[in-house]
């Protein structure tokens, strides 16, 4: 089954089902006016809805339209809580490289994660409106998961029942604020504006094969103005994500519709290129003892997709976005 999340002037939007070819769409609202209400209810919805998208594939649904991915926000606009992880060891690693600090303790035993802002997610082609170029404007391609209810204490293992959607995430981040934000302890704040996520959000079967271990096995296809950057692979997670979700609520329980991300995906074959700007900038100065690549500037793009091993499209749309400056964002 798929999801989405269409603009009617309501800080929630009106939750609609996708067709599996992702061209048609039809209302939910009289089933669940929203996602999140559909997450809070999902064993009392969840019947009809998938009734609905079995009617919609079978072009059997009344009021079926076009689907538009650019009145689309993001599948949940607002979300109960947002985390995310570092589940790729290989960027995280990278990363401390590129900051000249040394990897946490139990970096490759414990799951890093910081909590974010969740109260005004972009949705896939929201264009990006920031401050100043000077704060190192970069892109991080991530998959995410959404959850029912998790109660705490729990083990990694049911911590995958707890499951409900999958995701695909750009989590916006700003470079030149992460170090000082970082060196308070605190965490990360400033220098993590909103986040955006593809237009479409999917329960693991429409994956098959490619939901397996925990983690999403797909590429994600990443191209900066129309160039390639990377396409590394989802499959390379180091913690999977019962064990990201077991790890947030090891201590707490929590909401259903919140979000845990993957973190940047990232590969240890140089081959696969990156999903961020930052690393590709640390393995410059590796590989070739300088950086070469800058930051995003105003009007640049990113465009994000998932894909199948078979080169086939992913289920969650595309990302799409062009930075501008917030002083002349509306």
């Amino acid at each position: 089954m798929k999801l989405a999340t269409l603009r009617n002037g309501r800080r929630d939007g009106r939750l609609v089902v996708v067709s599996r070819d992702l061209r048609r769409v039809v209302d939910a609202t009289a089933i669940a006016p929203t996602l999140i209400h559909a997450l809070e209810h999902w064993e009392a919805v969840q019947p009809d809805l998938h009734a609905l998208s079995r009617a919609l594939d079978a072009g059997t649904a009344p009021d079926a339209f076009d689907f538009d991915p650019t009145q689309a926000m993001a599948p949940l606009p607002r979300a109960p809580q947002w985390l995310d992880g570092s589940a790729f060891l290989n960027h995280s690693k990278l990363m401390d490289q590129a900051f000249n600090k040394p990897s946490p303790p139990l970096v490759d035993t414990v799951p890093l994660m910081y909590q974010g802002a969740s109260d005004d997610f972009l949705g896939p082609h929201d264009e990006a409106p920031l401050p100043t170029e000077d704060d190192g404007i970069d892109f991080e391609g991530e998959f995410g998961v959404i959850t029912g209810p998790v109660p705490m204490g729990v083990s990694p293992e049911a911590a995958l029942g707890c499951v409900r959607l999958l995701v695909q995430i750009n989590d916006w981040s700003l470079r030149a604020l992460g170090p000082h934000e970082m060196k308070t302890g605190f965490g990360f704040l400033q220098a993590k504006p909103s986040t955006a996520f593809a237009p479409v959000a999917v329960t693991p079967d429409e994956l098959g094969d490619a939901w397996r271990d925990g983690r999403v096995q797909m590429r994600l296809q990443v191209q900066w103005n129309g160039e390639r950057f990377g396409e590394p692979h989802g499959g390379e997670m180091n913690f999977h994500f019962g064990q990201l979700i077991a790890h947030a609520a090891r201590t707490r329980r929590l909401s259903a519709g919140s979000i845990v991300g993957s973190g940047t995906v990232s590969n240890a074959a140089r081959s696969a290129g990156s999903a961020c700007i930052s690393e590709r900038r640390v393995i410059e100065k590796i590989d070739e003892g300088e950086t070469r690549t800058g930051f995003m500037q105003f009007g640049d793009r990113v465009r994000m997709q998932a894909v199948f091993e078979d080169g086939r499209p992913g289920p969650f749309g595309v990302i799409d976005q062009r930075v501008v400056s917030a002083k002349g964002a509306v």
